[in-house]
């Protein structure tokens, strides 16, 4: 396996994003039904069917394909979903924008300024009970597996650990965000929704960026 993938082939990935992210949408809108409005995935379902539609007969590489959920999620989505999943669509095209090999490396910066990006808009911090909670161990364990020169494939596979360590955490947590933070203890014993699709989306990538780096 080589260590990175060429970002103008990296289209794949949002497509890959688009046909996960409808294959789950019943299943986060049930998780979020438990504590929330129950619309998370009919929500992100609607952004990332219209990004699919939007995409047809375009030659995109990934910033561009990126780029255009991001959009798409910020213009034409509803909710607190469409502004912060724009935002982290967006920052991470605007960090591989004209890079031609996407590896770990390149991929820290990008989730590194997605995640600033969220921390940024939203209110929602580490221990909230929210996507920030998968989000921050899956940048710090992909961090740590950079830094320790590990190749491509395993910091991935560190990337989605640290990730799926965050999303789980979620279940014991109280929400201090959100429409759920009214719930108090309440909230407690349910996985939060956006740290769900947090969680599948970083999964996703992991994968599709494993394909492309045979």
């Amino acid at each position: 396996m080589s260590e990175g993938f060429n970002e103008a082939s990296g289209s794949i990935i949002v497509r890959d994003l688009i046909q996960v992210i409808h294959e789950q949408r019943a299943y986060l809108s049930e998780i979020d039904g438990a504590i929330g409005d129950g619309d998370h995935g009919i929500n992100m379902d609607k952004g990332f069917t219209l990004t699919a539609r939007r995409m047809e007969g375009q030659l995109l590489g990934m910033s561009e394909s990126l780029k255009l959920l991001g959009d798409i999620l910020v213009e034409e989505i509803g909710g607190s979903m469409g502004p912060l999943y724009g935002t982290f669509f967006k920052k991470m095209a605007r960090v591989s924008k004209g890079i031609g090999v996407v590896d770990g490396r390149v991929l820290e910066q990008m989730l590194e300024s997605a995640y600033q990006g969220i921390l940024t808009i939203g209110d929602a911090r580490v221990g909230d009970k929210t996507m920030v909670d998968t989000l921050d161990p899956a940048l710090q364990a992909l961090k740590l597996a950079n830094s320790a020169g590990r190749g491509f494939s395993d910091a991935l596979d560190a990337m989605v650990e640290g990730a799926h360590a965050g999303w789980q955490s979620t279940k014991d947590m109280i929400a201090r965000v959100g429409r759920a933070s009214r719930l108090g203890e309440r909230s407690r014993g349910t996985l939060d929704a956006g740290a769900t699709s947090c969680y599948l989306i970083i999964k996703t990538l992991a994968q599709s960026m494993k394909e492309l780096s045979k």
